[in-house]
């Protein structure tokens, strides 16, 4: 699949276009060690001035991300625009710890679920390496974020 396109990060038509390469991908990624649904609070979104509530879940073969909170979460995160990209598309996982570290991101719930589930992320695994690679190619950064 070739993508020509590029979408704003966490936008609805990115969420689509990330929806449709995690289907292609579907099964041949390694398996999440422990299911998680994380429940996302997003601030300091540069282009709305409404924060982004969004989930992502682990289950075996599979790492989604969506629109919306889930009722039954293991956890909240709250974090900015800028850490989530650093994290989620960059696979900045130095980032997320320093913001962590720092307090810019709050959790609420399992935090050991969590270092569980997401200790093991952005491994050497080739499949997740190219998901990687075309979900940085489809994202486009907006010019205020640095």
């Amino acid at each position: 699949m070739s993508v020509e396109s590029k979408f704003t990060f966490l936008t609805p038509e990115w969420i689509d276009a990330a929806r449709a390469l995690h289907e292609e991908y579907r099964g041949r990624l390694p398996q999440a060690t422990l299911p998680a649904k994380v429940n996302l609070v997003v601030r300091d979104v540069p282009f709305s001035d409404d924060h982004i509530h969004a989930h992502l879940e682990t289950a075996p073969g599979s790492f989604e991300v969506e629109l919306g909170h889930l009722e039954a979460a293991d956890a909240t995160v709250t974090l900015d625009y800028a850490t989530t990209l650093a994290v989620f598309v960059e696979a900045n996982a130095q980032a997320g710890m320093q913001a962590y570290m720092s307090g810019r991101i709050r959790v609420e719930g399992d935090v050991a679920k969590l270092i569980t589930v997401f200790g093991g992320m952005g491994g050497s695994d080739p499949m997740e390496g190219e998901l990687a690679d075309r979900l940085r190619e489809i994202t486009e950064i907006p010019a205020s974020t640095p």
